[in-house]
């Protein structure tokens, strides 16, 4: 089998347990660096997986703060200049702390990790950044709707980048699952297929994104510019709108925001969550739910009204929640893996399949291949330590799905390449 020419070099960041990684790769593009680090855990098991899958050259399971700073203060080089930087980050408050005619310069939130990939882009001006996020980034904080993803379009855009957005449904591409996450790429300047006559011409035909996916507008909004100094942005952004005015697809360029509403235009083959199970002969009997528990099962998807009372002010209130699908459709595509996924309590947000005449729930393997992933890609660490299926579950509700990442990497393959 010939191996894939290599074009084109990646910085992966909050790598999880590889995602980008498996989609770039086969796009044919090398990642050269990685990072993947828990605060919140003393047992790094992302880290371990990624290294039993990769191996450990060019990986780096410490604070990507602590890395960067190291690098861009001169005192490192672990992270060396590739051709594209990507990761799928934390959305956090972005906000800015000092502006940018201030002694000190841009200086965002502490403890931010959006501050530690702009530091990063800064210091070696890749070619190209792709990050994913969850959709709410495009509309946080409540108090300011859109002011955070401002501030990403503006200190990135000032770094010499046309940025482009939109917000992905797996299965509206054909994936089986409805995992809804925005993407972001950023081009440099001196690369982008700039039309300065044709905003919209990037939008949906020149740019990266129009390129890897199919779709039209619904509703194009009109243009808008943002503040020039980020900390203007955080103080004055959208004070007074209650929706944010970033729609789901849009380009900034040089200070001014295009941005529109559009539907997807794929055609093709679309996977259901059905298409993915394994035969119920391979099931281990303790992901069959007890007949005795059905019920409870039941009762915790199906809608209700629960009357609680304000620990605070002593007020009762009620606190409503929808019906769920139960058991979910296997002639559909599944709902988002979430990381609570694991564990055989039951639960409103997990998966219960129906095969034949009984009722379980969904296996790691199964979980992985909604995503994308190989079969069993989370069951070992690096050491051959075993990883429990809690555990493996959750490193899928935190996952992405990797035919999307390939699809962008190719035509990012495709610009390197030229």
């Amino acid at each position: 089998m010939a191996k894939k020419k290599i074009v084109g070099t990646v910085a992966e960041l909050f790598a999880g347990v590889g995602g980008f990684r498996i989609g770039l790769d086969k796009a044919g593009l090398q990642t050269v660096f990685s990072n993947q680090w828990e605060p919140s855990t003393k047992t790094q098991h992302a880290s371990s997986v990624y290294i039993s899958n990769f191996g450990d050259v060019g990986h780096s399971n410490e604070d990507i703060k602590v890395v960067v700073d190291r690098l861009t203060s001169g005192k490192s080089k672990d992270i060396p200049k590739v051709d594209v930087v990507v990761g799928g980050f934390p959305c956090q408050d972005y906000s800015v702390a000092k502006s940018l005619n201030s002694s000190k310069g841009l200086e965002g939130k502490k403890g931010v990790l959006w501050w530690s990939i702009y530091s990063l882009v800064a210091h070696h001006k890749p070619k190209f950044v792709f990050l994913e996020n969850v959709d709410r980034l495009l509309k946080s904080p409540a108090s300011q709707r859109g002011r955070d993803f401002a501030i990403m379009l503006r200190t990135l855009g000032d770094l010499g980048y046309t940025i482009e957005w939109r917000l992905m449904n797996a299965a509206e591409e054909g994936f089986p699952q409805r995992r809804i996450r925005v993407f972001i790429v950023a081009t440099r300047n001196d690369l982008a297929k700039w039309k300065k006559t044709d905003a919209q011409s990037y939008m949906f035909k020149s740019g990266v994104l129009a390129r890897a996916f199919k779709y039209s507008p619904v509703l194009i909004s009109d243009p808008f510019e943002l503040e020039s100094d980020p900390a203007v942005i955080t103080k004055n952004f959208n004070k007074s709108g209650k929706s944010s005015p970033f729609l789901d697809t849009g380009v900034y360029r040089e200070g001014k925001v295009w941005t529109a509403k559009t539907k997807s235009d794929y055609s093709g083959k679309k996977l259901t969550l059905g298409d993915i199970i394994v035969d119920s002969k391979d099931v281990p009997s303790e992901y069959w739910v007890d007949e005795n528990r059905l019920a409870e099962w039941e009762y915790l998807k199906g809608a209700k009204s629960i009357a609680r009372t304000h620990k605070a002010s002593g007020v009762e209130y009620y606190y409503a929640e929808g019906k769920m699908a139960f058991p979910d459709s296997l002639n559909k595509p599944s709902r988002t893996i979430l990381t609570g996924e694991g564990g055989n309590t039951p639960s409103r947000f997990k998966h219960i399949i129906k095969v034949g005449s009984r009722y379980r729930r969904l296996l790691p393997i199964e979980l992985e291949r909604l995503n994308g992933f190989p079969d069993n890609w989370t069951a070992v660490g690096a050491d051959g330590e075993q990883i429990s299926d809690a555990r493996r579950a959750f490193f899928m509700g935190n996952a992405l799905v990797t035919g999307l990442i390939e699809k962008v990497g190719k035509v990012i393959a495709a610009d390197l390449g030229k």
